[in-house]
């Protein structure tokens, strides 16, 4: 699981998202997405995988894109 938390200059908003890979019932698995801002339920999306590989590759790139986007 990665958290990652981002916050504006003046400190006065911050969001979170979480990515987590979960084992599937027929071996497949998936990629969860949770979002939203820090103390609030936030959103959850969910991408389904044939392998693991390409679930944590999945991962991969999301996280990248975030750390780009300037969550820590």
């Amino acid at each position: 699981m990665i958290d990652l938390t981002w916050y504006n200059r003046t400190g006065r908003a911050a969001k979170f998202y979480r990515l987590e890979i979960i084992p599937g019932l027929f071996g497949d698995w998936s990629l969860v997405h949770h979002w939203g801002n820090v103390d609030e339920p936030g959103e959850t999306r969910t991408e389904w995988f044939k392998t693991e590989t390409q679930a944590k590759q999945a991962r991969f790139v999301a996280h990248m894109e975030k750390a780009m986007a300037g969550y820590e």
